[in-house]
């Protein structure tokens, strides 16, 4: 092997680690690929959906209402929920319709759902506290959210989905 081609390797090389290095980060601070199961997001996200969670967001803006989130549970397996209360909301959920501080809120991305009445007080709360969210699935009775597991806190929301990429017949961005 003459010079020229050692120094080609090592160019080659380090051009290698440098891109594996920079995928690394991107994985663990920036993006992550999950898959959904179940059907609790349905009919915004269908079971074995495969999406890109956007990691970084929350570290540069707030949670909005609205925003579909993955959030750690259990310490071993995370969900992917719908923002519905910010903290200082008053939840109650009447005849199948959620109500927000008192008003009615409008969500246009559910179909027919038979949602048993619900307020935040069942919870113990008046109010959302700072740094915690209600959340629920969009498949309404079929769905493991702030109802039963209650509020979630800032610190274990993941990131926010930002792309369904498969199947590639439902591509969307969030």
């Amino acid at each position: 092997m003459d010079w020229l081609t050692i120094k080609e390797f090592i160019k080659d090389s380090v051009k290698f680690i440098l891109i594996v290095f920079i995928l690394i980060f991107l994985m663990v601070y920036v993006v992550s690929v999950t898959q959904v199961v179940g059907d609790s997001m349905d009919p915004t996200l269908k079971n074995q959906d495969v999406l890109i969670l956007n990691k970084a967001k929350y570290r540069f803006s707030e949670v909005k209402r609205g925003d579909i989130i993955a959030f750690t549970y259990e310490d071993t397996k995370y969900l992917i929920k719908r923002v519905i209360g910010l903290p200082g909301d008053h939840i109650s959920i009447i005849d199948n319709k959620v109500y927000i501080n008192g008003r009615y809120y409008v969500e246009d991305y559910l179909k027919d759902v038979d949602t048993p009445d619900f307020d935040l007080q069942d919870l113990g709360y008046n109010t959302v506290p700072d740094g915690m969210y209600f959340v629920l699935g969009d498949n309404r009775d079929n769905s493991l959210d702030s109802r039963k597991i209650g509020l979630v806190e800032e610190d274990d929301i993941i990131g926010e989905i930002a792309i369904r990429f498969w199947p590639i017949t439902n591509f969307r961005l969030f």
